[in-house]
C-alpha cells in the first residue's frame, strides 16, 4: 500500500544520501541500537528547534500551541536503518531504558495509535482521508529537505512511535527525541536529535556605538542593532543589552531634535501572527526601557512589530536567522 511506498522512498534517499552526508560518532549519551547503521547526520553549533513535549490535540501549529517545546542550542540529528524483525516498541523501551539509566526523565512518549502525536500542518493538503500528518521528524537536515511531517501521513500500519527525554546536566538541558517507523518489507527507521541547550555566542556582531548610530541614520533613514538581546521567545530584555542601549540614549541626548521608530524584527521560524506580535512586544519593551531608565520623551519614541516580513538575510540558516532578528532604528 502507499504507506508502504512513502516510506521506501525515504529509506531508498536516506541509503542514497549516506554517501553525501558526513557521518559521525554516534552521540555518547544516546549511542545506537545493536546492529543499526547511521545513513546520514547533521550538525548545528546553535539552531532553533521545536520537540513534542505533550498531547497536541487540535489543529494548526506554531510556537505558541501547547504541545510544542521550542529549543535553542548545539543540536545534532541522527538518521539510522534499524535491524529487521526489532519492533519500534522494543527499540524504543530500549532506549529509554538506556537513557534513564544515564540520568534522564521521561517527558513524553506516544504512537500512531494515540491521536496525540498528530497535527495538522497550515498549507499542506490532507490526501486520502488523513485528517492529520504525523509530526515525527520536523526541521530536518537541510541536506534532506522533503524529510518533514509528510514523510509518514496518518498510516497506522506504520507503528510509529515517538520519545522524548531530558537529562539536567552541569547547569545544562540534553534533551533528546526519538521517532521511530516500521516497514515489514524494507526494515525500520529510527531519527534521534539531541539538543544541549546553551547561550547563543553574542560576540559576533560588532558593537554599535551613538556616532555610527547617528551617521546611519543620516545617511540612510535607519539602522539595525543587534546588542539588544531578549529572552528566549519572550519581550524581557536582558542584561546584556545596557551598552547598545546606553548608546540610543547618547544618540538621542545628542540629538533633541530626532524621533526615532523602534522597529522589532524576528527570523522566520513560527507562524508570522507570533512573530509579528513578539517583534512588536520586544519593540515596545525597548520604548519602555529607553523612557523609564534614561529619561527619553516618550513622545519621541514609537513602536512597530514587523515580524519576519521584512528580512536583510536568508531564513535558510543560523547566520541568516540571526541577522534577521534585530532592533531597528528607524527616522521618524
Amino acid at each position: 500500500m502507499r504507506a508502504n511506498r512513502v516510506l521506501h522512498w525515504l529509506i531508498g534517499l536516506l541509503a542514497a544520501a549516506g554517501s553525501s552526508l558526513a557521518l559521525a560518532q554516534d552521540h555518547p549519551l544516546v549511542g545506537h541500537y545493536e546492529g543499526a547503521r547511521q545513513v546520514g547526520h547533521y550538525s548545528s553549533e546553535f539552531d532553533e528547534v521545536e520537540l513534542i513535549n505533550e498531547p497536541i490535540g487540535g489543529s494548526g501549529r506554531g510556537p505558541a500551541m501547547p504541545g510544542w517545546l521550542k529549543l535553542e542550542g548545539k543540536t545534532d540529528l541522527y538518521y539510522y536503518r534499524l535491524p529487521a524483525g526489532r519492533s519500534s516498541l522494543e527499540v524504543l523501551r530500549n532506549y529509554q531504558s538506556s537513557l534513564q539509566g544515564k540520568g534522564f526523565k521521561t517527558i513524553f512518549t506516544c504512537a500512531t495509535s494515540d491521536s496525540s502525536c498528530y497535527v495538522n500542518i497550515p498549507g499542506r493538503s490532507n490526501s486520502n482521508n488523513a485528517p492529520y500528518d504525523f509530526a515525527l521528524a520536523l526541521d530536518a537536515a537541510p541536506e534532506l529537505p522533503r524529510l518533514d511531517g509528510d514523510f509518514i501521513r496518518n498510516y497506522f500500519d506504520l507503528n510509529a512511535r515517538y520519545l522524548l527525554a531530558r537529562l539536567d546536566q552541569d547547569g545544562k538541558q540534553v534533551y533528546v527525541s526519538l521517532s521511530i517507523a516500521e516497514d515489514k518489507d524494507r526494515g525500520n527507521l529510527a531519527i534521534i536529535r539531541v539538543v544541549e541547550t546553551k547561550a547563543m555566542a553574542t560576540d559576533k556582531i560588532s558593537f554599535v556605538g551613538a556616532e555610527e548610530m547617528r551617521r546611519s541614520i543620516e545617511s540612510s533613514g535607519r539602522i539595525s542593532l543587534y546588542g539588544i538581546q531578549f529572552d528566549f521567545d519572550r519581550d524581557s530584555i536582558r542584561a546584556d543589552s545596557k551598552p547598545t542601549l546606553d548608546e540610543v540614549a547618547r544618540l538621542l541626548q545628542a540629538e533633541p531634535q530626532l524621533r526615532l521608530s523602534i522597529v522589532g524584527h524576528t527570523d522566520a521560524k513560527g507562524g508570522s501572527d507570533y512573530n509579528q506580535d513578539l517583534s512588536r512586544r520586544r519593540a515596545t519593551a525597548v520604548v519602555a526601557a529607553l523612557t523609564r531608565d534614561y529619561a527619553v520623551a516618550a513622545a519621541r519614541l514609537s513602536a512597530r512589530g514587523a515580524g519576519a516580513a521584512e528580512p536583510v538575510a536568508s531564513n535558510d540558516d543560523e547566520a541568516g536567522r540571526a541577522r534577521n532578528r534585530r532592533v531597528e532604528l528607524v527616522r521618524q
